[in-house]
């Protein structure tokens, strides 16, 4: 399947774009961008240089994905979301060499309009909440939500909240999962 990409966006030579992507309306790729197959950049998306995207990755509009940042397979990035990579900016002192890495684990939802602070791991079909400040490591399956993001619950890989501990089945899907009071995992 073809890549498609809109004429008004903007593709720096050196990018590199998987088979069957979409481009959308005034988007930028920078150069150094490594996007995989089959993904989805919404409108005035802007992706840097030293970024890796996986597999059907849904960026919706408004989401620049900064330095640093790498989104695994399946990610979803809520419109207007918000990437960071310096921890503490200034305008008047440069510090790109101390832009921290940001991992979006295989999975992950990340709401409209929640921000994730530079130096996180969100792990795998983790769901953050809309609005949700994300500071610290995410575990896998974790439904974080509020200023500062907390966890509130847990989270099927089909979207659909995990009730009870110990051993639990999704009603929606049947996946079944070890739920523990700091981890969930799929069994």
């Amino acid at each position: 399947m073809a890549t498609s990409i809109h004429p008004t966006a903007i593709v720096d030579d050196g990018a590199q774009i998987g088979d069957g992507s979409r481009v959308w309306h005034w988007v930028h790729v920078s150069g150094g961008a490594r996007i995989g197959q089959g993904c989805s950049l919404g409108q005035n998306v802007f992706v840097g240089n030293d970024v890796v995207i996986g597999n059907n990755v849904k960026i919706q509009n408004n989401v620049s994905v900064y330095d640093a940042v790498r989104l695994e397979d399946d990610v979803f990035c809520g419109p207007s979301m918000v990437f960071t990579n310096v921890y503490n900016p200034r305008s008047a002192i440069t510090r790109k060499s101390e832009y921290r890495q940001t991992l979006v684990r295989r999975g992950a939802t990340l709401g409209a309009n929640c921000t994730i602070v530079c130096g996180v791991t969100i792990g795998e079909n983790a769901f953050i909440g809309a609005g949700a400040v994300v500071n610290t490591d995410v575990p896998s399956y974790a439904l974080m939500l509020g200023v500062p993001a907390r966890r509130r619950g847990w989270m099927c890989r089909c979207g659909t909240q995990l009730n009870g501990q110990g051993e639990v089945i999704c009603g929606e899907c049947g996946v079944r999962y070890r739920i523990h009071e700091t981890n969930c995992e799929a069994v």
